[in-house]
């Protein structure tokens, strides 16, 4: 259970980095390029209720994030060094864009697509990934070190269980 919920954690983490990453380069498309980004067409693709302008602001970066857990819930299951987490990011792209979206029919594949939207898409993922994998590594590093371990004193002396480290107050 640790493993899904800290994936989840990092792939939100991950995602914080991506949508970063997405909207500094959605600054640069080339005129024409910049129609709304796939996390955007997506859910107003899918937008059967009908919820208006905000609810769908709403729903794209709710549905953005929630993808990113889940996704990092995912790759936090693999054994460990399966893949790293460029290449999982990568994989996700590969899955998502030329995948399960156009078998839906929700988007076009990545392939119709022009190749500057693609290099931003490939290079959010590539983020993604990259800050997923140090997300998970440094989630999983802090339960064995003294983030969250418990106290330094044993309760039962009260001598220091940490020798030679300064006391608190101490003069310089």
């Amino acid at each position: 259970m640790r493993n899904i919920i800290f994936g989840a954690l990092a792939g939100i983490s991950a995602t914080l980095a991506m949508t970063a990453a997405m909207r500094r380069l959605f600054r640069i498309l080339p005129d024409g390029h910049d129609y709304p980004l796939p996390p955007r067409e997506i859910v107003q693709r899918v937008d059967v209720a009908g919820t208006g302008e905000r609810g769908l602001r709403t729903a794209t970066v709710t549905a953005h994030f929630g993808y990113g857990a889940i996704a990092g819930s995912v790759y936090a299951l693999l054994p460990r060094r399966m893949i790293s987490g460029g290449s999982y990011g990568v994989l996700i792209w590969a899955l998502s864009y030329l995948g399960w979206i156009p078998l839906a029919r929700i988007l076009s594949p990545a392939t119709e697509h022009p190749a500057a939207r693609n290099l931003l898409m490939l290079g959010a993922h590539l983020v993604w990934g990259a800050s997923l994998a140090a997300s998970l590594h440094e989630l999983r590093r802090s339960t064995g070190d003294i983030f969250s371990r418990g106290p330094l004193f044993d309760a039962r002396r009260p001598r220091r269980l940490a020798q030679g480290m300064p006391r608190i107050g101490a003069g310089e």
